[in-house]
């Protein structure tokens, strides 16, 4: 039984399961690899300089999260005076490709097909995925690193497969089943690092801005 279910299974309200919940999280934050958090920054920001692309993907609340990710990163593109932004590209976000790779090829291929298409050497591809064993997100990491790309996870429960194929991982160590707060942190993790790249392209940009004045 996971510590979510026994909140559940104890509580004597709605109020009393948000107390316990909220404290649950607070107890998750210290198993967090803060120095994995650094190095997956680390990638990113390369990524940007170098530009490559950064693919994410998920499936179902990690798929949100993939989008997620991408629509705050893809963000600070608005911050780079240079006209170096990150390239960045969820891959849940093309519906009518994923559904006719789906149907025509099998579901675990729906991440791998557009990569087939917009993968150049030296990409970067995030797979997102609670259990760490989804089919789809295996087979995109695989063949990226078989490709020589980098690899980046965040995963959950005991990181699953996923979690060996990373080159770097941000592991949220919950009992099997806990989907809710290990997407909680995932996005929490996603902020930020979000946060910590806009706060530097601004001091990138306001060193330009006095160096060109």
């Amino acid at each position: 039984m996971s510590d979510v279910s026994v909140l559940l299974r104890d509580a004597a309200s709605a109020e009393q399961f948000a107390k316990g919940y909220l404290a649950y999280l607070a107890t998750l934050l210290p198993r967090v690899d803060t120095a994995a958090i650094a190095r997956v920054i680390e990638v990113l920001d390369r990524a940007r300089r170098e530009q490559h692309t950064v693919f994410i993907a998920g499936n179902g609340g990690s798929a949100a999260t993939a989008s997620h990710m991408a629509t705050d990163l893809g963000a600070l593109a608005r911050l780079t005076e240079d006209e170096r932004p990150l390239r960045v590209l969820a891959l849940t976000d093309n519906t009518a490709l994923m559904t006719a790779t789906a149907n025509d090829h099998g579901y675990a291929e729906v991440f791998v097909t557009p990569l087939r298409m917009w993968y150049r050497p030296g990409d970067v591809f995030l797979g997102i995925s609670a259990s760490g064993n989804s089919p789809n997100v295996l087979a995109a990491a695989r063949w990226v690193k078989a490709r020589a790309g980098r690899v980046l996870g965040l995963v959950g429960f005991d990181g699953g497969a996923l979690k060996e194929l990373c080159d770097v991982v941000i592991h949220i160590p919950t009992p099997r089943g806990e989907y809710g707060p290990v997407e909680d942190l995932h996005l929490m993790v996603n902020h930020l690092i979000t946060a910590w790249l806009q706060h530097r392209l601004c001091v990138a940009h306001d060193l330009l801005r006095v160096r060109g004045a």
